[in-house]
């Protein structure tokens, strides 16, 4: 980093307090300003160029500097920079956005309701699964059950459903109120000997017990990634989310797929739940949705939600939730166009064609000395790390392992993101089989790099 007083880098340091960062860590190396991007990849302000290993935060789908994404906001910019959707009010590109939402879910739902982040996403539907509880006659009803290492964002609400400790500490997290089941990881949660189908059965028996013991009568809804994403890429074993849903519709539960990682593409189908037979009555939708161009997200409800709390806001008077940005027009506009662009350039086929390509190159590591596991599906993926493999022990600490080879990912020209010593890999869906291919040497170049250090 320079030093000189008046840097990118200095100024930085000055006057921007960022998030999920060590503040006073930042005040020592100062940031990884990042200039340009084009395609699958960034540029550095020092005119270094990396592959987006992670195409942002799980969520540039369509590549960076999209020039039809660019004309769309500009064109909208001029028309209708900004008009709200409350009380009636309404504007073309929502209309449109919400209509090829519903028309595209894997499963009937009724209304898709905006926001503009999916932790905004998820916390307006902790609330509004609450206002249905009171439409129904069951203000007991408010319980939400997610998953340890479950990542559904970080406001008040969302953040108490997501099962990271990091989330967690020092922000008096979770709410009462809020449950962590068992984390669906096969590599790490089964016990000795357990087989798979053993292992989804018992998951279930977990959230069964779990329900038994608050009251189902006191549980609205749980909530799931169909892939985990920032809990370290935990693809669910066969059979597990079947087994899950079963317990739910025994004790009348509502089912929350939050598609913000997975949704439009990522794992080979368009969504995520149709990758693993969910049949959601809620679906939390961000990221993919503009590819993260323009900040927005939305929720997709069924009539079995959507009813009770339509009732009650005749009853009151009006649903008192929204927020200024909701619905933006220029975001919207956005999103509708990088949905046309996923389905013209058939993105969701290449994410399922060359994500497979990735999942075979990237499961050649498992036999270096320092891999535990790789696991994905489509162009979703993590390498694992571990210091012995026998007994899947860390070195040292979590997470250091992962920090040494994050660090020599991006001298070799890869920027990912380790969450502990998982490497996460969620390219852009343009990426092709030879770019996977430069990623992938990159990857084993830089865990031989640190292997070597460490001998």
């Amino acid at each position: 980093m320079t030093n000189q007083p008046n840097s990118v880098e200095a100024r930085d340091i000055k006057y921007h307090f960022h998030p999920n960062t060590n503040a006073r860590r930042h005040e020592e190396v100062g940031p990884f300003v990042i200039e340009k991007g084009d395609g699958i990849y960034v540029e550095d302000n020092n005119g270094k160029r990396y592959i987006e290993a992670l195409a942002g935060l799980w969520s540039v789908g369509v590549g960076f500097s999209e020039p039809r994404l660019a004309e769309v906001a500009y064109k909208q910019m001029l028309k209708l920079p900004y008009n709200h959707i409350f009380t009636h009010r309404s504007h073309g590109p929502a209309i449109e956005l919400a209509e090829m939402l519903v028309n595209m879910a894997p499963v009937p739902m009724s209304k898709v309701h905006f926001t503009n982040s999916g932790s905004e996403a998820n916390d307006t539907i902790i609330k509004t699964l609450w206002y249905r509880a009171n439409a129904m006659g069951q203000p007991q009803k408010t319980k939400i059950i997610s998953r340890k290492r479950g990542y559904h964002g970080v406001t008040i609400a969302s953040g108490s459903a997501t099962g990271l400790p990091a989330n967690h500490n020092s922000f008096n997290l979770p709410l009462p109120g809020f449950l962590h089941t068992t984390c669906p990881h096969y590599y790490r949660e089964a016990f000795e000997g357990e087989t798979v189908d053993e292992f989804t059965t018992r998951l279930a028996k977990d959230l069964e017990d779990m329900i038994l013991a608050e009251g189902p009568e006191t549980v609205a809804a749980f909530i799931g990634e169909p892939v985990m994403g920032a809990g370290g890429v935990v693809v669910p074993p066969e059979g597990y989310w079947e087994k899950i849903q079963a317990v739910l519709d025994k004790y009348d539960i509502l089912l929350i797929a939050d598609e913000v990682i997975c949704g439009f593409g990522r794992t080979g189908n368009m969504f995520g739940s149709q990758t693993f037979n969910m049949k959601p009555d809620i679906m939390t939708l961000s990221k993919q949705l503009s590819s993260s161009y323009m900040p927005i997200s939305a929720f997709m409800i069924n009539d079995r939600v959507y009813q009770p709390v339509a009732d009650e806001s005749e009853r009151l008077g009006v649903y008192g939730h929204g927020y200024t940005g909701s619905g933006h027009p220029v975001a919207a506009a956005v999103a509708v166009e990088n949905l046309k662009i996923i389905e013209e350039r058939k993105l969701v086929d290449n994410a399922r064609d060359t994500g497979a390509h990735m999942q075979a190159r990237l499961r050649e590591l498992s036999d270096h000395p320092l891999v535990g596991e790789v696991r994905g599906v489509g162009l979703i993926a993590a390498v694992e790390l571990v210091a012995n493999k026998d007994t899947k022990e860390p070195l040292e600490k979590a997470g250091n392992l992962g920090g040494l080879v994050n660090a020599a990912l991006v001298n070799n020209g890869v920027i990912t993101r380790n969450m502990g010593d998982s490497l996460g890999f969620c390219p852009p869906m343009i990426i092709t089989p030879e770019q996977v291919d430069v990623m992938v040497d990159a990857t084993k170049k830089s865990i031989d790099e640190v292997y070597a250090s460490l001998k």
